[in-house]
This record gives C-alpha cells, sequence and structure tokens, in this order.
C-alpha cells in the first residue's frame, strides 16, 4: 500500500497511517463547515427566559405555557407558532403584556418590576426587514 510522489526530486512515501490522518482530518472540516454554514437554521434559533436567579431555553417551535416566578408574583409566558409573549404578570402598569408578540431573532420584551426577561435569541435573518435607524 506505499504509493510514491515525487517532489522537486524528493521521493516521498504515503502510508496507510497518513491517509487515515488525512480521511481524519477532512471529516472534523465537513463536520464544523456542516455545524457553521449549512446546519437548518432552526436549529440555531431559540428562546430565552430569565427571571431573577432561572434561566430557561426553548425551540422556536415551542408550544408551551411557562410560569415564571418574579418578586412580585407569578408571570405568564406563552410560546406558541414560533412566536413568544407575557400573557399575564402582577406588574402594576401592563406594559409587558401591551409589547405583544416576539416573532424574530433579536426581539425581546421584559417585565421589569418582576424580573422577567423574555428574548428570542439565533442567526437573524438577511431578508428580515431592517428599521430606518440601522441602515
Amino acid at each position: 500500500m506505499l504509493r510514491y510522489f515525487v517532489n522537486k526530486g524528493a521521493i516521498l512515501k504515503i502510508k496507510l497511517v497518513d491517509i487515515i490522518i488525512i480521511m481524519i482530518a477532512a471529516c472534523i472540516v465537513f463536520f464544523a463547515v456542516y455545524a457553521a454554514y449549512i446546519k437548518p437554521q432552526d436549529m440555531l434559533n431559540n428562546i430565552l427566559i430569565r427571571a431573577s436567579e432561572d434561566e430557561w431555553t426553548f425551540p422556536v417551535n415551542a408550544e408551551e405555557t411557562i410560569v415564571v416566578t418574579g418578586p412580585l408574583g407569578k408571570t405568564i409566558v406563552r410560546l406558541h407558532n414560533s412566536s413568544a409573549w407575557i400573557e399575564s404578570s402582577p406588574c402594576d402598569n401592563q406594559t409587558c403584556m401591551s409589547a405583544g408578540l416576539i416573532t424574530k431573532q433579536g426581539q425581546w420584551t421584559a417585565c421589569l418590576p418582576n424580573n422577567v426577561l423574555l428574548m428570542m435569541q439565533g442567526t437573524i435573518n438577511e431578508d428580515d426587514d431592517v428599521d430606518a435607524l440601522s441602515r
């Protein structure tokens, strides 16, 4: 299984071990490229819910109702149809509920009085709308 290659007058011997090492390196490069560029985007996206001392992560397509306990009481967070929102909260001003749905990566909403953060994480699609301030 020895092959000879001529490199400017020098003869290089390629052994079976060399071929195995080259194949392993090629597999590592393939999987690194797959993980970075080819992997389906839904696998990279998730919804993060953070409370005072707790943190939960859900896939974007999760269908859940989560009860998060904060300093003021219980905040109910809904995950449905690749979107998330705060359904109810014990805070006085209810601004977190008025914020509505978050549906795109990078969006977030929070109930600051109850110390609850809801954020859509992951890769941002370049085809998504960009607001005038960020152009």
